[in-house]
């Protein structure tokens, strides 16, 4: 196939509809789905009924034929969608936005038709997720409606909407303790420790989940054999336990210890500072004791995630 002429955005030139879905596609990174967390949500009528309501919100959706590239769409407002009763069987249908461009299938005229709508794949597998091969078209919902029902719920409801570019933030947070801090063989209970290891988190309001490794540097341990779990804590959420369990006896030595989790955020945690901090629990099995100091780094890594909700 030849080079679509001319470039986009060329002073004097005509550009065909394709060369605007291209950039799209180009600039979509060759994704497709709903564009942010909420948007095109698939929920139950305000009162239920033999509908469901598919909210705010636009998509990118990928064209089925290479060289189609990608089409844009938005909603706004609650659209209406029609879904037809079950009989004495259990019913599962896809809930789909399909883009109809009739240069590539169908026969809807663009001025007179909705060309990107709403659309139900009726009985379909149980465990559907996908459109049909060669449609062009993304999935937002599976409704799985049991025997003999008129009545769609949220229950019966399986989002199956992907962001089609989901937005990620990174960064690392460092201390170094100036002095001494030491945690001695104890009560078998958790401690704030050690206090170097406490910082302020601003969460994204898009934020859905979160990646968070503490890295000790140089922990230091003395007196006789150690027997602790550390874990960290973000806001109300604990994350797990990693064990140390040294057997070195009574010398001083040093180690290195990584904490990590993958841990969700809540809907009161975005959009807030919140701080992340490691509790250390030691045993008194053992009765050597943990110190961090000047030849020891904190490293802590977070990531955010964007997802659906």
């Amino acid at each position: 196939m030849p080079l679509i002429q001319p470039p986009m955005l060329t002073h004097g030139g005509t550009h065909p509809a394709r060369a605007m879905r291209m950039m799209i596609r180009d600039l979509a990174r060759g994704s497709q789905g709903v564009t942010e967390a909420n948007d095109l949500k698939v929920r139950q009528l305000s009162t239920p009924g033999s509908a469901v309501r598919v909210g705010d919100g636009s998509s990118i959706i990928r064209g089925a034929s290479w060289g189609q590239g990608a089409y844009t769409q938005y909603n706004v407002g609650d659209s209406i969608v029609p879904i037809a009763p079950t009989g004495a069987s259990a019913r599962s249908d896809l809930l789909l936005h399909r883009v109809e461009d009739p240069e590539y299938e169908g026969n809807r005229d663009p001025a007179a038709d909705d060309i990107g709508y709403f659309h139900v794949v009726p009985n379909v597998g149980s465990t559907a997720t996908a459109a049909p091969a060669g449609m062009t078209a993304i999935p937002l919902a599976r409704i799985d409606i049991p025997p003999n029902t008129a009545t769609i719920t949220d229950a019966m409801i399986k989002d199956l909407r992907r962001i089609a570019n989901p937005r990620r933030e990174r960064r690392l947070y460092t201390a170094f303790p100036g002095s001494p801090q030491k945690l001695t063989y104890s009560d078998n209970r958790y401690h704030t420790w050690p206090p170097a290891a406490r910082w302020t988190i601003p969460v994204p309001d898009w934020a859905v989940n979160l990646k968070a490794i503490t890295t000790f540097a140089g922990l230091r341990m003395d007196t006789a054999d150690v027997y602790a779990s550390m874990q960290q804590v973000i806001g109300p959420i604990q994350g797990q336990d990693t064990v140390i369990d040294d057997d070195q006896g009574k010398n001083v030595r040093r180690t290195t210890v990584i904490l990590a989790d993958s841990l969700g955020v809540s809907a009161a945690m975005r959009g807030t500072n919140q701080i992340l901090y490691v509790q250390t629990y030691m045993s008194k099995a053992e009765t050597g004791n943990l110190t961090v100091d000047g030849a020891t780094s904190l490293i802590c890594d977070v990531e955010f995630n964007e997802g659906v909700i």
